[in-house]
């Protein structure tokens, strides 16, 4: 559909007549960064909206973008479809944008949670990271831009002929359950969908969300984020330290904590079953 700035914006709907669900994708993420397998949501008699950031996919670019214009959409797809409120859920990049919604549109949301998020930085735990997003981090800091572009050139080209390949490269510091993750068929056709879907207008909305993630989150009135928040992390993650994931929660008026015994960025996909009955079973 169209925003009243003309720009377009994109999402998939899955399981109509289900309870309404709204599906934050991580980063880079698409309108199709859905389960290949969808049974753990039919089981659940759900109706799955995923959404898409400006830039990617069939969404227009939004240069200089943060949080609040995506939430905005957000709440103006949720005015197409006829929702007045719902249960939120997504991880990794998701959760500045989940955030932003709840602050900016409280009374859309039943109840939210964030699986692995990132979250604001200091210098040490930004070593903690893999080696990309350590790259990206500090090149976005020092506004870098152009360093950052011919980062990002080469890995949006594997990313969109091979995203298996070029994921398994960037991911080769992560825990053991991610590398077996990774080889699961159904993780991998849902990715590979998602992931070239998401690449397809160029590295530039990349961008936009890399340098949005890696400064101030300005336009994110923490206090404002009264809804009641689950936040799922893992020890092992290297894309979002836990200390940093801690920090956040510790901000936010009502929010808990969950830290899974082991795994690290993608555990969530063996978990979504346990994060659906949670988050569903609030609000």
């Amino acid at each position: 559909m169209q925003v009243a700035d003309g720009r377009t914006v994109a999402w998939t709907d899955w399981g109509d007549g289900g309870t309404p669900v709204l599906r934050i994708p991580g980063t880079p993420g698409s309108r199709w960064s859905i389960r290949a397998d969808r049974t753990i949501w039919r089981e659940r008699g759900l109706r799955v909206i995923t959404t898409e950031r400006p830039g990617f996919g069939a969404s227009t670019r939004l240069p200089g973008r943060k949080f609040a214009e995506h939430a905005d959409d957000l709440a103006a797809i949720l005015d197409h479809l006829g929702i007045e409120r719902l249960h939120v859920y997504g991880g990794s990049g998701a959760s500045p944008h989940i955030l932003a919604f709840c602050a900016r549109h409280p009374d859309r949301v039943k109840a939210a949670t964030i699986l692995v998020g990132g979250a604001p930085m200091n210098e040490d735990e930004i070593e903690q990271m893999i080696g990309l997003n350590v790259q990206s981090y500090k090149l976005a800091r020092a506004g870098d831009l152009d360093g950052l572009r011919k980062l990002m050139a080469p890995y949006h080209e594997a990313m969109s002929t091979d995203p298996l390949a070029s994921l398994r490269g960037v991911m080769a510091e992560a825990p053991e359950e991610d590398q077996r993750i990774m080889q699961d068929p159904d993780w991998q056709r849902g990715m590979e969908r998602a992931t070239k879907e998401a690449m397809r207008q160029g590295p530039e909305g990349w961008m936009d969300e890399g340098l949005a993630i890696s400064l101030p989150w300005d336009d994110i009135d923490l206090s404002a984020v009264r809804t009641s928040i689950t936040w799922w992390h893992a020890p092992g993650d290297k894309n979002c330290p836990l200390s940093a994931a801690q920090r956040l929660v510790d901000q936010l008026p009502d929010a808990h904590l969950n830290v899974w015994e082991g795994g690290g960025h993608l555990t969530s996909y063996l978990r979504e079953a346990e994060v659906l009955d949670e988050l569903l079973a609030r609000g």
